[in-house]
């Protein structure tokens, strides 16, 4: 791994810290409250190609949980970057699409956990980034939207598939349609997010307790148990069963699995390895 990979310095649109196995990834525009330009899309699939590198036993995992956020105090990430997209044609604007898909697409494969910590405006693709994070934790202020079709657009970046999922059919229809706004406490009880906290200082030190908490488990399994939901979401009973069986196998070809088992039966706590 470049001993780079992490360097704030590597990136000028995004700031990262690396700080006891927690990455905090802030999209870093305040002056456009964090539009997803194609700056900002390339230098995302950077880091997360980065992370995915990491995280291996002969990297020493370094990265166990990733935040993303977004600087500024205004936004998350407040959708994607119109002044960009006006000036594309229909092919341009696919393939900007799609490298934006590509990223959402590494996240859901990062064998570590991500939270996505949203404060203030999530709309369209700032929506769509958090969507394709593990969990939502909202600051009481956060407000998350699909207003695409107030433009004579519709999402692009995964939203008409990973919001469904989410929330159901019905609700997504009704957001995505209307392009209605919704606050933390409605996003809370649809399942949109996992937790509402009162700031965002409180919102950021959840999204760390629960990725140091999580830090504690073995990590292959963990990434398995990642790529096991990821694999069973949307597809037939028997189909899912079999990806959470082949998981399953491949977790007793870690020596992890030895040790949790070990240790279990000693009463001690186990020491993982990641190995």
């Amino acid at each position: 791994m470049d001993s780079s990979t992490f360097d704030p310095g590597s990136y000028t649109t995004l700031k990262l810290d690396l700080d006891e196995g927690i990455l905090t990834l802030t999209v870093d525009r305040p002056d456009a409250l964090n539009a997803l330009s194609q700056q900002v899309v390339s230098e995302l699939w950077k880091a997360f190609t980065a992370i995915q590198d990491s995280c291996t036993h002969d990297a020493g995992w370094p990265v166990r949980g990733v935040i993303v956020t977004g600087g500024g105090g205004k936004a998350f990430v407040a959708g994607a970057d119109i002044r960009e997209m006006a000036s594309m044609d229909p092919d341009s604007a696919a393939e900007y699409a799609r490298s934006m898909q590509g990223v959402t697409l590494l996240i859901e494969k990062l064998p570590v956990p991500v939270i996505a910590a949203v404060d203030g405006f999530a709309l369209g693709g700032g929506c769509e980034l958090a969507l394709a994070c593990d969990f939502i934790y909202a600051s009481e202020s956060a407000q998350f939207g699909q207003p695409e079709v107030n433009l004579g657009l519709v999402p692009g970046f995964g939203g008409s598939v990973r919001l469904p999922q989410r929330v159901g059919l019905g609700p997504a229809r009704e957001l995505i349609y209307t392009a209605r706004r919704i606050d933390a406490a409605e996003a809370l009880r649809l399942g949109l997010a996992n937790r509402v906290l009162p700031s965002r200082e409180e919102l950021l030190g959840a999204a760390r307790d629960t990725l140091q908490e999580i830090a504690g488990k073995a990590p292959a399994a963990v990434g398995l148990a990642k790529q096991s939901i990821a694999g069973a979401t949307g597809r037939p009973t028997i189909q899912g069963l079999e990806t959470e069986a082949e998981a399953f196998r491949e977790a007793f070809t870690t020596d992890d699995m030895r040790e949790g088992t070990t240790a279990f039966l000693e009463k001690r706590k186990a020491a993982f390895t990641g190995k």
